[in-house]
């Protein structure tokens, strides 16, 4: 391991940093593990864009004021400041940035991420973090954070794999336009089970999500899904979070809105299987549910019963597009 600086003192405060081949690290804050007296279950759900205050805020109470982990596999350590010194209230940010899978196995990162008392995923490339971290020790460490009541976020391509189901990006990303001419074009890929948070069960994510447009292909992943699926999938939604925007969900599976740039959070919800989907040809699914969550909604992933939408739509695709259907005044979407 070759060390780029570190003072002898590690004094609260200062940064230092070390790198492998494998991987790199940042500590800002307390080098020793803080141990909060208590911690709680919480995601978060980012859709990248920029970084919403209070949403961190929330992470931070669900730590426990602990010690932060920062997860990617590209950048480098802008959250380490930006949550020690201008959000504060935490006793350590630690980032690693994974440069190859085999950091995946590294003793020194896996107890780094045992010892987490809140961890997140930072965006970038989310086919990086399949193939690096999907079925190894990585991969199980998460889950097992998860199980122990701890708090897991992420934000882009941090966020897009916190469902049970995800785009995998493994062949690059892929439009709104690309996916509804062809829900098997060879850049629809999608994967399933690699976290395992039990409110995110039956749900594939998606960032960006009116900013970049895609409605669409998150409408032909779940398509996708229960194509494939049926009847394995017993509930089948997507979760669209706008930029500079937070879905933030408590233990008892409600989720609540927060944002910077009046974004929503989009809950898209198949109300029967797709009529037609079949390679080469457009999507045709009709029925689809698309309700707006903002600051003062409420939603309980449990139920999916919404409080207060701030919009709803129901859209059919078919001819390569998206239209809409006329609706009569709801505010949640059918039980499943």
């Amino acid at each position: 391991m070759r060390f780029l600086s570190v003072t002898a003192a590690l004094l609260c405060g200062l940064t230092t940093s070390l790198a492998a081949a494998s991987y790199d690290y940042w500590l800002t804050g307390n080098p020793a593990d803080a141990k909060p007296t208590q911690t709680r279950a919480g995601l978060f759900l980012s859709g990248g864009g920029g970084d919403v205050t209070a949403a961190w805020k929330w992470f931070i109470a669900c730590a426990g004021g602990g010690d932060i982990v920062i997860l990617r596999a590209s950048g480098g350590d802008g959250y380490n400041d930006y949550l020690f010194t201008k959000i504060g209230g935490v006793d350590s940010v630690e980032s690693i940035k994974f440069n190859d899978a085999s950091a995946a196995s590294d003793p020194r990162v896996l107890e780094i991420i045992a010892k987490a008392d809140g961890i997140f995923m930072a965006g970038g490339d989310q086919a990086r973090y399949v193939n690096y971290w999907k079925g190894t020790p990585v991969g199980a460490a998460l889950n097992a954070h998860l199980r122990a009541g701890k708090p897991l976020g992420g934000t882009s391509a941090g966020l897009a794999v916190l469902g049970q189901y995800y785009f995998s990006a493994l062949e690059d990303s892929v439009t709104s336009a690309t996916a509804l001419a062809n829900p098997y074009d060879k850049k629809v890929v999608v994967g399933r089970d690699f976290i395992a948070a039990p409110a995110l069960v039956g749900v594939i994510t998606d960032s960006h999500f009116m900013a970049r447009q895609r409605l669409g292909r998150l409408v032909v992943f779940l398509a996708r899904i229960a194509a494939e699926e049926n009847p394995r999938a017993s509930r089948l939604i997507g979760l669209g979070i706008d930029e500079a925007t937070a879905l933030c969900i408590e233990p008892d599976f409600t989720a609540k809105v927060f944002t910077e740039k009046n974004g929503l959070a989009w809950l898209v919800a198949p109300q029967r299987p797709p009529e037609i989907i079949t390679p080469g040809k457009p999507l045709v699914a009709r029925r689809i549910q698309v309700i707006g969550l903002g600051p003062d909604s409420a939603l309980n992933l449990k139920t999916l019963h919404v409080d207060r939408p701030a919009a709803f739509r129901v859209i059919s695709a078919a001819d390569g597009k998206l239209t809409d259907e006329p609706t009569a005044p709801a505010a949640a979407p059918a039980k499943k």
